[in-house]
């Protein structure tokens, strides 16, 4: 009975897969407040007027909160996904007339201003090196954009919205430093003649278990496009942030 049962138990271990040993879950979880860099609208970008989101129309800060489920197999491959919403309010009295989306808004009127970027992502990683001291990983990325501006008044009301797919180029870095803090540098960018796109966090961690890890870190958000006549948008966000990550 006993040997039966041990040769049971040496067949299970051999048709068990190698890469599923290491196969291994994580959820990421970030929250913290956005602060305006710069943030400029034309729209039409030939014939609208330069809008700032941040002197203009003066945007408070944003509360960001971020979520990132992963999976790791065969040791070095992790796929992800991402939800990464951003929205930001601003108010202001103009100083001159503006042209937004074809309506005018007069000089001295109260305004408001709605700026949605909403992102959606998900991520292919090859770890190329891990090791005590050091990890490496890069791969590639499939961004769905969700975007809305808006601008209104008592009397007018005007948007533009934008639904879009972009590639991106991903990389992280995470750097021990002693015991259990590490320091992580983890990056989406990509840019083309048509525009730009970076969102990259440089954090402290410190791991609390084996499988908890806390931080708190810098984050940019910068990028956007000039469309040729249709829509001119670029802006800058910097990141007070915290996360965790918990692996299981």
């Amino acid at each position: 009975m006993i040997r039966n049962a041990l040769l049971v138990a040496l067949v299970a271990c051999a048709t068990i897969d190698p890469a599923a040993v290491h196969a291994q879950g994580f959820v990421d979880v970030e929250s913290g407040a956005a602060f305006t860099g710069y943030n400029d609208v034309r729209i039409p970008s030939e014939t609208g007027t330069l809008i700032s989101l941040k002197t203009d129309i003066v945007s408070e800060p944003a509360f960001v909160l971020r979520v990132r489920a992963g999976y790791t197999f065969g040791g070095r491959h992790t796929v992800m996904v991402l939800a990464a919403p951003l929205s930001a309010f601003g108010s202001g009295t103009l100083e001159e007339a503006i042209d937004y989306q074809g309506v005018t808004f007069p000089v001295s009127t109260k305004v408001y201003s709605s700026y949605r970027f909403d992102s959606y992502r998900l991520s292919y990683r090859y770890t190329f090196v891990e090791n005590e001291s050091l990890v490496f990983a890069a791969g590639l990325v499939g961004k769905l954009r969700v975007a809305d501006i808006a601008i209104m008044s008592d009397d007018a009301y005007a948007h533009r919205g934008n639904i879009g797919f972009v590639p991106l180029l991903s990389a992280l870095l995470q750097v021990k430093i002693s015991g259990p803090f590490s320091v992580l540098l983890d990056a989406d960018a990509l840019v083309t003649p048509f525009g730009r796109a970076e969102d990259a966090l440089l954090a402290v961690q410190y791991a609390l278990s084996d499988r908890v890890t806390a931080r708190i870190g810098y984050r940019l958000l910068e990028g956007g496009s000039d469309g040729g006549g249709s829509v001119y948008t670029f802006a800058l966000f910097h990141y007070a942030t915290m996360g965790m990550t918990v692996r299981f």
